[in-house]
């Protein structure tokens, strides 16, 4: 039986439901349960809470969007020739407003507790990510800028390679799972983890202008370290990828 490829929009569907759910899932534990009192999660929590987003999303909407529910995933994947640019727009797009619908309606369940209030300005504030004053343990901008280049792009390294034509089938959503809570595990403590513009642009709207004025380091980093993955994995891994006649690309192993 032949596969047929969704059409757009099914795909951007796909996206944003996974992106929200990320985003929601992710921030949600940050701000909703890291910090309670005795019984709070603390840095594993919310380390394991995005990877097993991802994962589950990844077997939920990878078959028909590709699983990106992230900015620097569709760059990464479009420089490396494993997705069209013409999609990336509509893709980013799409998961920018999922990630600010996720982070709104966080804000809702958060705010009906009483005496809820966002601490702006201050490291973390409402799952956001920082530098300098803004980052969680203090670190400056370069440590900052340095660990979301280097750890996107062992994100995307770990995506390309575990959809690559020569890998086991079936397994590619739990090595980028647990690779995610990897990542989260090593850089709460510098960013609080973004890797990803769509997490960050989302929840900065709420955690104020200090956020906001540092959201730039989260577009720019992430998106260089995908670049960076998706143009040299073929190179590094001998992955051979040829055009066929429909214009689709295919893997030569």
């Amino acid at each position: 039986m032949a596969v047929t490829t969704p059409n757009l929009g099914s795909r951007l569907g796909a996206e944003a439901l996974g992106t929200f759910v990320l985003v929601l899932g992710g921030c949600g534990t940050a701000v909703l349960a890291a910090g309670v009192k005795d019984v709070g999660v603390g840095y594993l929590g919310v380390a394991l809470a995005f990877g097993l987003t991802v994962l589950t999303m990844s077997y939920t909407f990878g078959h028909v969007s590709g699983g990106h529910f992230n900015p620097a995933v569709t760059v990464g994947l479009a420089t490396g020739r494993r997705f069209p640019w013409r999609d990336a727009l509509p893709y980013v797009v799409t998961q920018v407003v999922a990630g600010t619908v996720a982070a709104t309606v966080l804000y809702v369940i958060a705010n009906g507790q009483a005496g809820f209030t966002i601490d702006k300005g201050t490291a973390g504030a409402f799952a956001s990510n920082g530098y300098g004053d803004l980052s969680p343990q203090g670190y400056n901008l370069l440590a900052c800028l340095v660990v979301e280049v280097v750890l996107t792009a062992v994100f995307l390294y770990v995506i390309l390679g575990a959809t690559d034509g020569r890998a086991p089938v079936g397994f590619a959503g739990l090595a980028i799972g647990l690779s995610l809570t990897l990542i989260h595990l090593v850089s709460i403590p510098v960013t609080n983890t973004s890797v990803n513009p769509a997490r960050s642009t989302g929840v900065a709207f709420f955690a104020g202008s200090d956020a906001l004025g540092q959201l730039w380091l989260f577009w720019l980093a992430p998106l260089v370290g995908a670049a960076i993955a998706g143009a040299t994995y073929a190179l590094i891994t001998g992955e051979q990828r040829e055009q066929d006649i429909s214009g689709e690309l295919r893997v030569e192993p």
